[in-house]
């Protein structure tokens, strides 16, 4: 059996959090769990990509590619390529621009092949995808973290044919983490702290579900 693959898509904007950045820590965490399944983890920085959105050209008809946007076609061959693909992702307004052109230029590929012939399968699909959503707020936020970002994103994965691995069945959509607290600093923006052991776990036991599911589906195939 071949070596299983993940990506990990770290949505942050912030370019001047660099590796502190919580959605790459969060990737961090992600990656080391899945080595502990023997799942190689490469992890997808968008803040080190140019992403362009969708315009609605139609060249994508023709070779399933962006002809306008390079990095949008290097991130989603790892994707195809992937057995797991995990988006983590802040609330923002609700989710980061960049993922959100990542999300239109892969709908927009699916949706014009799919008009002209229903039966068409997007090279994505049936892939198992992850969601981990995170902000400023406390666990009375995780609801509209849930509904804004996971759900957001969910729907646009659903498009492409992917299948978002639900948690339980209230969460169907992924997780969502809170802060642990909020303080100010000299920085115009506050300084957000979180419990680190409690994320693990939370990303720890997620993973085992993906996996699971991973091996409940091989198995019906």
């Amino acid at each position: 059996m071949k070596a299983k693959k993940a990506v990990c898509i770290s949505a942050s904007n912030m370019s001047s959090s660099g590796e502190e950045s919580t959605s790459y820590r969060i990737c961090q965490v992600t990656s080391r769990l899945l080595a502990q399944k023997r799942i190689s983890c490469r992890i997808l920085d968008l803040r080190e990509y140019i992403l362009s959105p969708c315009t609605g050209c139609g060249g994508c008809h023709g070779k399933r590619r962006c002809v306008h946007n390079e990095d949008f076609n290097r991130i989603y061959e790892e994707m195809i390529y992937a057995d797991y693909i995990f988006f983590v992702s802040p609330h923002y307004a609700p989710i980061p621009a960049k993922l959100c052109a990542l999300l239109e230029k892969m709908e927009q590929i699916t949706f014009l092949h799919w008009w002209r012939d229903h039966t068409y399968q997007s090279e994505l699909y049936g892939k198992l995808a992850g969601i981990i959503s995170h902000g400023g707020g406390d666990e009375k936020a995780l609801r509209s973290y849930k509904e804004m970002v996971n759900d957001t994103i969910s729907n646009a994965l659903g498009t492409v044919q992917m299948r978002t691995v639900p948690f339980n069945s209230e969460w169907n959509t992924g997780i969502a983490l809170p802060v642990a607290r909020v303080r100010e600093q000299k920085s115009i923006f506050p300084l957000q702290e979180y419990d680190w052991e409690k994320i693990r776990e939370e990303i720890r036991k997620y993973v085992e579900v993906i996996v699971q599911t991973s091996k409940s589906l091989y198995a019906i195939y």
